[in-house]
């Protein structure tokens, strides 16, 4: 099935992420599988952001290590019920703002480690994709950081 041009467009001016549409309709009837949902795709997000490290391409290395992260954040917060999960039920999507206090929700639940993993995220999302300042070079030390707030988070999203 194709999704008309016009829906999208109107998802797209409304500011919204056809894939959190989609998981969150999956969420609705079974939570785990959307869960479990979000962290396939932080993986996939991660192992893409390797192969661009590996190619020399900054830019993309910096936006799926991003998009990783915000999928974990997602994904703890829906499995913790956290305000933040709710606003962004009721606001129809995840918006920045609402992922930021997740973190810091998630950070007073789990640790400090979200809090970090998703700074260093929206670090390199900031200047190594909207503003493209950084080389791979200069993500190591965020993309490490990103890489162990996945595997923490996977290891609690697993249990």
């Amino acid at each position: 099935m194709e999704i008309p041009s016009e829906l999208l467009r109107e998802v797209e001016r409304r500011g919204l992420d056809i894939v959190d549409i989609i998981i969150g309709a999956i969420e609705r009837v079974d939570l785990s599988s959307g869960i479990k949902l979000r962290v396939d795709l932080a993986m996939k997000y991660l192992n893409e952001s390797r192969s661009y490290m590996e190619k020399g391409d900054a830019v993309q290395a910096s936006e799926k290590a991003y998009k990783a992260v915000e999928e974990v954040i997602k994904a703890l917060a829906e499995r913790y019920n956290t305000p933040e999960y709710q606003e962004a039920v009721r606001e129809g999507g995840w918006f920045t703002y609402i992922l930021q206090r997740a973190s810091n929700t998630l950070s007073t639940i789990l640790g400090e480690w979200v809090a970090m993993g998703w700074a260093s995220a929206y670090a390199v999302h900031v200047w190594g994709f909207h503003e493209g300042k950084l080389s791979t070079k200069d993500l190591t030390t965020y993309v490490k950081i990103i890489e162990e707030t996945i595997n923490k988070a996977v290891h609690i999203l697993a249990k």
